[in-house]
């Protein structure tokens, strides 16, 4: 088995609950003898929000194929849903700026959702690639999470910034920022705190952050990736548009996925905030983070 197929069918597994959900109404939407017709739609627009695509975002996917299915003339029903995840490929195939070194990856999300053990999958993705790495534990008031990312540093052989609980999270940035400098790393991966109930203090709290880079290293690409826990579903939105407004994210990590049924989420995610997702869990193991791939994301949720 290549790598590209053993990567899609761990996709594959991981999307089981969110295609089972929907499987028994996209099944009877697209039976072969179907006809194309107003219950037709009903039938696919509701198989759709069963997956957590939410209302909105699959409305618009219906009526686009709508519009198709008429300027094509298209009868069969099956020929309609491959039209569909044509276009559904379409809605989560947003821009990616491309990876540039030296490199800084400001991790943001709220507690729970995976964002040390993503941080420790993408040093150990990043380190396969021959990339030198630093984490730097940020998220100084959250007890014992420079611990946990203590932890992976250590799985991953690479070294960790660190200052006491409580400590100031722009100065714990500083000094990651001299160490990658000193030592030529290629990636700083900052964990940084996933406080949502006050806005305005986690704002301020990134802007010091970049603020310290931009002054300290200009020349490095920045990065700010939203960890988001896909069994949150529509909450799962909720909390990137917040985060989008504090932080000012460009990418998006879909950790669990093979733990809900919600897999549609990535969708308005993308269409509503037009940040790409970056990485997708799909279990517990370290080749369990892939890169995203809408294509076959979009295969997995479906066959």
């Amino acid at each position: 088995m290549s790598e590209k197929k053993s990567l899609f069918s761990r996709l594959r597994e991981g999307l089981f609950k969110s295609r089972e959900h929907m499987a028994v109404a996209m099944d009877a939407a697209v039976a072969p003898d179907r006809p194309v017709d107003e219950d037709f739609y009903d039938d696919l627009m509701d198989a759709l929000i069963l997956s957590d695509m939410g209302a909105k975002c699959a409305g618009e996917a219906i009526e686009q194929l709508r519009a198709h299915v008429e300027a094509n003339k298209i009868k069969s029903s099956v020929e309609a849903k491959n039209v569909l995840k044509d276009i559904l490929v379409k809605m989560l195939d947003a821009p990616k700026e491309p990876l540039r070194w030296p490199m800084i990856i400001l991790m943001v999300g709220v507690n729970g959702v995976g964002k040390t053990t993503t941080i420790g999958k993408l040093a150990l993705r990043f380190q396969g690639l021959g990339r030198t790495i630093i984490l730097c534990a940020a998220d100084t008031f959250r007890a014992a999470a420079a611990d946990q990312l203590q932890v992976w540093s250590e799985r991953a052989r690479c070294p960790i910034v660190r200052h006491k609980e409580g400590a100031d999270p722009a100065g714990v940035v500083f000094d990651g920022v001299q160490a990658a400098k000193s030592r030529k790393a290629d990636l700083l991966i900052v964990d940084t705190a996933g406080r949502l109930h006050n806005k305005k203090n986690l704002m301020d709290e990134m802007e010091k952050m970049r603020r310290v880079i931009d002054r300290e290293y200009p020349e490095a690409a920045v990065r700010c990736m939203l960890v988001v826990d896909a069994t949150t579903g529509q909450n799962g939105l909720a909390q990137a548009k917040a985060f989008r407004e504090a932080a000012g994210i460009n990418g998006i990590v879909l950790t669990k996925l093979d733990g809900t049924a919600k897999g549609g989420i990535a969708f308005p995610i993308v269409q509503e905030l037009g940040v790409p997702v970056m990485y997708v869990g799909v279990g517990e193991g370290i080749e369990d983070l892939q890169s995203f791939n809408a294509r076959e994301f979009v295969d997995a949720l479906f066959e």
